[in-house]
């Protein structure tokens, strides 16, 4: 499922316009992002929650020549299920 296919599932699903629904998944995402960005984490009870985590920095390989290469710590964004999501793929 695309972005669009998304939007329209919503706005069948919500007896909303396209761009109502367009909307309000841009609001979500924006909410998200900048809750992440402020090392917040959203959580979503019986889906799932959205942190952020950090990973070290680390020495790498330069999968063309070989040489190692030194990679920078980052923040990654990431997503742990819920339970009932788990349950409900399985």
């Amino acid at each position: 499922m695309n972005k669009t296919e998304l939007i329209e599932h919503i706005s069948t699903k919500a007896d909303l316009s396209k761009a109502d629904a367009g909307r309000a998944l841009e609001a979500f995402i924006g909410a998200v992002k900048l809750t992440l960005k402020k090392k917040g984490t959203v959580t979503l009870v019986g889906f799932g929650t959205f942190a952020v985590s950090e990973r070290a920095a680390r020495t790498g390989r330069n999968p063309r020549t070989g040489e190692a290469i030194k990679i920078k710590k980052a923040k990654v964004p990431k997503f742990r299920p819920g339970k009932a999501l788990k349950e409900a793929v399985n």
